[in-house]
C-alpha cells in the first residue's frame, strides 16, 4: 500500500522516472507473489503424484488435492485482462524441479505411513516422470 501513495506522490510531482522505476519494482514484487504461491501448490500436486507413484494406488482425496492443485496454479498463473500467462512453460518447469524436493521430503511422513525416508522413498520413484506428468497436467486444459 505504500507503494501505491508513493507511487500517486511521485506522478503527482512529475517524477516520471522515478515513477517508473516503481512500477518496475510493484510488477516484480507481484510476480514474486505469484511464483512464491504457484510453488506452493506444485508442492502439494508433487507430493500427491509422488504417493501415487510409490505406492501404486491413489485415494479420492489425493486426486481431489492434485485436481486442486492444478486449478489453483493455472488460476494463478493466468493474466485475466492482459491475456495469456504470467509464466511461461519453461518457467513452469522450473517451479516443479526446484518444488520437487520438498514434495518428496513431505509425501516421506504421508506414504507407506511415514515408513522410508525422503531417500528411500526417492527409489521407489522416477522423478522424470512424476515431473513430466505434472506438466502434462498444468499444460493441458
Amino acid at each position: 500500500m505504500e507503494e501505491l501513495i508513493e507511487l500517486r506522490s511521485l506522478i503527482q510531482r512529475g517524477d516520471t522516472q522515478s515513477a517508473l522505476m516503481l512500477i518496475d519494482e510493484l510488477e516484480e514484487m507481484s510476480k514474486d507473489d505469484k511464483i512464491n504461491k504457484i510453488e506452493s501448490y506444485a508442492v502439494i500436486l508433487l507430493l500427491h503424484l509422488i504417493k501415487q507413484s510409490a505406492e501404486k494406488r491413489s485415494t479420492s482425496s489425493w486426486d481431489v488435492s492434485i485436481r486442486n492443485a492444478i486449478f489453483s496454479i493455472q488460476r494463478t498463473n493466468k493474466r485475466r485482462k492482459a491475456g495469456g500467462n504470467y509464466l511461461s512453460d519453461r518457467e513452469l518447469q522450473e517451479i516443479l524441479d526446484e518444488a520437487y524436493d520438498q514434495a518428496l521430503d513431505n509425501a516421506r511422513l504421508e506414504a507407506f505411513g511415514g515408513a522410508y525416508d525422503a531417500i528411500a522413498l526417492g527409489k521407489m520413484v522416477n522423478q522424470s516422470e512424476i515431473l513430466k506428468r505434472a506438466m502434462q497436467l498444468l499444460t493441458t486444459v
